[in-house]
């Protein structure tokens, strides 16, 4: 038997496999079996553990396994505020709004970390809302309070003619209300019995003087006493000293006596009418010396505390549009006008060829020195709410700091800051309102600075989008009329109102009648600012 043949077995019968298959292994066969068996199950477990690690190892190696540990393993620095509001908390809490505040961990973004509620904004978004920045600088404010006021005469100059005693007028020298009279001029003549009795009283006792000259000098003495007691009561009834003399020399009573103007200026008020009685004290005539008048301005309460008496002031007149008129504060009055807020400020000017008639209208201007250099911003830098006042920092290319102010004074563009802005810092002058609007719609749906990282989905849902048609433009006023259509986030329905520009440069080109998609945001309550405009071709 070779080597390389196989062995020859002789033909079973049916009956013989039978019985074979029944017969049991032998044992030499079983162990064999059985060592390959247990080979296999050995691999099969090395390789399940081998797997099981390999995928173990590489599920811990995936980046978003590692970041939810990272996640778990982080804790927040505080908590800020949703809206923006500088207000920071060590643990969870809600606004008065409600809103959750927003937590803030190490390493989210260092520089917002450090300020705690800065706003991002992308750059096209940027120069679309026309954002513009100014230094903080260190200025001088010079003011120029401007107040609107009202030519008065001078009360000091203002004489009413009253007789002091009972009597009627006999004539009128001077007839017409506004006209002109010089010092000592005639205005009119009255008659009284009392003033005639008066005067014959005088006379007698000036002439029983002269007769009692050689008399005892106790009667001569007691004529006297009667004659200046008599005198004296006509001096008391404004009779001139002329015709006091003329009655003493003359003796001869008058039937009428002659009131005369004590001034030279204007008759402003003319009660009396010829043939009319009058009573002791009613004032016939009114005169007012109007060589110099006053200036009464209405300043308003913040500004008087700086107004001081002796500063020099100007007065416009709408009369004399092309003159100026100087004078000098000489009274701040000590009340206050509670519907207006204003307090009366008198300024004296002379008025030497009587221009300046009372009641006219003026525009006021006073000129206030500064009390040095201090660090100001802009006022179109500042956000009043009415309760605070807020001024956006910029920190850097698209990122903004709201910051609570404290303010000082104000001149016409500058405003003090004491406290909050340091010189040198940039301050958003132009578009701060639209980008404090932003920044509230961007915490509304989930806090500042994230809806900006990209000009993706997030930036979709800042603001509110229409559809429309121009109906007309203003350029000088920087407003648009829009028929569009229904505005789904605002529940609008479709109508057509009128809205302001974020930058004038959006009407560029835009004509009347054009088909438009905008997106507007909203500036103040009820007021609408439209930030884009994207003209429809074909239309």
């Amino acid at each position: 038997m070779s080597g390389g043949e196989p062995i020859k077995r002789p033909p079973q019968s049916r009956e013989e496999a039978k019985e074979t298959q029944r017969k049991p292994w032998p044992l030499c066969a079983f162990a064999v079996g059985a060592r390959f068996s247990l080979l296999g199950v050995l691999t099969v477990v090395l390789l399940a553990a081998g797997g099981g690690y390999w995928l173990g190892h590489k599920q811990v190696d995936s980046p978003a396994s590692a970041h939810e540990a990272t996640e778990k393993e982080r804790k927040p620095l505080f908590y800020r505020n949703p809206m923006g509001l500088p207000d920071t908390s060590p643990t969870p809490k809600k606004d008065p709004m409600g809103m959750d505040y927003i937590a803030v961990f190490a390493g989210d973004d260092t520089e917002d970390s450090s300020s705690g509620n800065a706003i991002k904004i992308g750059t096209d978004k940027i120069q679309k809302l026309g954002v513009r920045s100014e230094l903080a600088q260190r200025r001088v404010l010079d003011k120029t309070v401007r107040a609107a006021g009202r030519i008065e005469p001078d009360e000091r100059r203002i004489y009413a003619i009253s007789p002091k005693f009972e009597g009627y007028v006999e004539r009128l020298h001077v007839n017409v209300t506004g006209q002109s009279v010089g010092k000592g001029q005639p205005l009119f003549e009255v008659y009284s019995p009392e003033l005639v009795s008066a005067q014959r009283e005088y006379a007698i006792a000036a002439h029983g003087v002269e007769a009692l000259k050689e008399a005892g000098s106790q009667a001569q003495s007691g004529m006297k006493e009667l004659a200046e007691s008599s005198l004296q009561r006509l001096k008391n009834w404004d009779i001139s000293e002329e015709q006091v003399k003329t009655l003493s020399h003359s003796g001869e009573t008058r039937r009428t006596l002659t009131f005369r103007s004590p001034v030279s200026g204007i008759v402003t008020e003319k009660k009396a009418v010829q043939g009319m009685r009058f009573m002791p004290g009613e004032a016939l005539y009114q005169v007012a010396d109007l060589s110099s008048v006053w200036v009464v301005a209405d300043v308003f309460e913040q500004d008087i505390g700086r107004i001081k008496t002796g500063a020099k002031a100007t007065v416009r007149l709408s009369a004399y549009p092309n003159k100026l008129f100087e004078g000098k504060v000489s009274y701040v009055y000590p009340t206050l006008n509670a519907s207006t807020r204003t307090v009366p400020v008198r300024i004296e000017l002379p008025n030497p060829d009587r221009r300046l008639k009372p009641a006219m209208f003026a525009q006021v201007e006073l000129p206030i020195l500064a009390k040095g250099q201090v660090v100001t911003v802009p006022t179109s830098a500042v956000i009043d709410s009415g309760t605070r006042q807020i001024v956006l920092v910029q920190l850097s290319a698209g990122r903004f700091e709201p910051r609570e102010v404290k303010l000082g004074a104000r001149s016409d563009s500058y405003v003090e800051v004491i406290a909050g802005i340091k010189e040198g810092e940039s301050v958003v002058v132009a578009a701060n309102f639209l980008i404090d609007a932003e920044s509230n719609l961007k915490a509304a749906i989930g806090g500042f600075g994230k809806a900006a990282t990209s000009d993706g989905a997030a930036a979709k849902n800042i603001g509110h989008t229409a559809h429309g048609k121009v109906e007309s433009i203003d350029v000088g006023d920087g407003s648009i009329t829009l028929e569009h259509g229904p505005v789904a986030s605002l529940n609008w329905p479709a109508m057509t109102m009128d809205f302001k520009v974020a930058n004038p440069a959006l009407l560029s080109g835009l004509k009347a009648g054009a088909t438009v998609d905008v997106e507007f945001v909203e500036r103040a309550q009820g007021e609408w600012v439209i930030t884009k405009i994207v003209p429809l071709a074909g239309h």
